[in-house]
């Protein structure tokens, strides 16, 4: 994109009281901003009121200075491989399945994407196409095979392992997965797609779309995880540069998450919660929507058991999500594509070994008293065994002096 044109989209985005609805019509009626700007008047009022004309005819007050920025930002060149980019609404490189959600942005800023996909043209050299550019058109890139894994800020341990585990799994089968770069489950699934990056993938391990401009992480901890993202996968955000992270654009990049994936995956969710409106958007678009089920007696679960209710499919391993979604694997036989949550009781010891108190916890959290009068331990003895267990990695301690038993990893 050269300056000039940038700078005819960033003064319509950035003139106060035209919205992107008004934009997109200026645009069917004239054309690229470029032209839009070149109208007169008379002509603009054929599209919008009076006011709206007037304001059109100003140059907005941060226009120059969040041009060069954006500018700047452009031409610096990322850490290790990453790229900068940008597209508009009517480039070929939009992604196709933004354009059917409410709002399509007028611009999506990119970063990320070093790799590069070979391609063997007839009679000719191989080509490099950055896989940047594969993910703009959703066609052969890796949006083609895609999942939006969402849910709890503040997940249980044994949720956020479950949303590492099966974004690991559909990374080996050669997912893409989508989420929001939030802490929880968007983090951990994040860092389970990271899990399963190969040096022969050709396809983007994440998408993270956020809330903020892409010349900031939020939240903070998650910088070097976005990091890593930015060198195996993309971070997009329809956000100018410099946008903090205001309350109100988290629920509105949900639109986005839903749009870029074929699917969504609840993995933890209260009944009020961002996650239940990536699910309802996801559902709109026609697409399916798969819930992890959880203890009755959790919140963090109601949102799940509230989507199975209303018609998503309950998976108890990411095969469900794939078998369900009938995707034809990028890897067949994926060595974890069937990651599975932890089995009921009475199935057979997950661990191997038949263990008292391991059974005494079940799934559901407990407190020491109910712990210890299941199990009939004394209370050394049972703060010693938890000790243990919590260290192996197959006991989790909770907030309030609660402990859960944890799933396999």
């Amino acid at each position: 994109m050269e300056r000039e044109e940038l700078g005819s989209w960033l003064r319509l985005i950035l003139t106060p009281g035209v919205g992107n609805e008004a934009i997109r019509k200026l645009m069917a009626t004239f054309g690229l901003p470029s032209a839009v700007l070149t109208q007169s008047a008379k002509a603009l009022r054929q599209v919008l009121s009076p006011a709206k004309v007037a304001a059109l005819q100003l140059e907005p007050p941060e226009w120059a200075a969040q041009l060069e920025r954006t500018w700047v930002w452009l031409q610096e060149t990322g850490e290790g491989s990453a790229q900068r980019h940008i597209v508009v609404l009517g480039d070929p490189e939009y992604p196709a399945s933004l354009l059917t959600i409410e709002e399509p942005p007028l611009m999506l800023y990119l970063l990320g994407a070093g790799k590069f996909i070979p391609e063997q043209p007839l009679g000719g050299e191989a080509l490099e196409i950055p896989a940047l550019f594969s993910i703009a058109n959703n066609l052969t890139g890796s949006l083609t095979q895609s999942i939006a894994i969402v849910g709890s800020r503040n997940p249980t341990p044994q949720g956020a392992t479950n949303a590492r585990r099966f974004a690991k799994a559909m990374g080996e089968a050669g997912l893409t997965v989508v989420s929001g770069l939030a802490m929880g489950v968007d983090a951990a699934a994040h860092e389970g797609a990271l899990d399963s990056v190969k040096p022969s993938d050709v396809w983007l391990a994440t998408v993270a779309v956020v809330g903020t401009g892409l010349d900031r992480v939020y939240p903070k901890e998650n910088r070097e995880l976005a990091h890593r993202i930015a060198q195996h996968g993309l971070i997009m955000s329809e956000y100018l540069l410099g946008t903090p992270p205001l309350a109100h654009n988290f629920p509105r990049r949900n639109r986005l998450i839903a749009g870029l994936a074929q699917g969504t995956l609840v993995v933890e969710a209260a009944l009020k919660s961002g996650s239940l409106i990536t699910a309802q958007l996801t559902a709109d678009q026609g697409k399916e929507v798969f819930a992890i089920p959880g203890s009755i007696h959790s919140t963090q679960s109601r949102g799940c058991h509230a989507l199975i209710k209303q018609g998503a499919k309950l998976v108890e391993s990411a095969q469900d999500v794939l078998e369900e979604m009938k995707i034809s694997t990028r890897i067949m036989g994926a060595p974890d594509s069937g990651a599975a949550l932890e089995q009921p009781e009475g199935l057979g010891d997950l661990f191997g070994t038949e263990d008292a108190l391991l059974s005494a916890l079940g799934y559901d959290p407990v407190g020491l008293d109910a712990l210890q009068a299941r199990c009939s331990l004394d209370a050394a003895d049972l703060q010693a065994q938890l000790m243990t267990l919590e260290l192996d990695g197959l006991v989790a301690r909770l907030p309030g002096g609660l402990f859960q038993r944890m799933s396999p990893r």
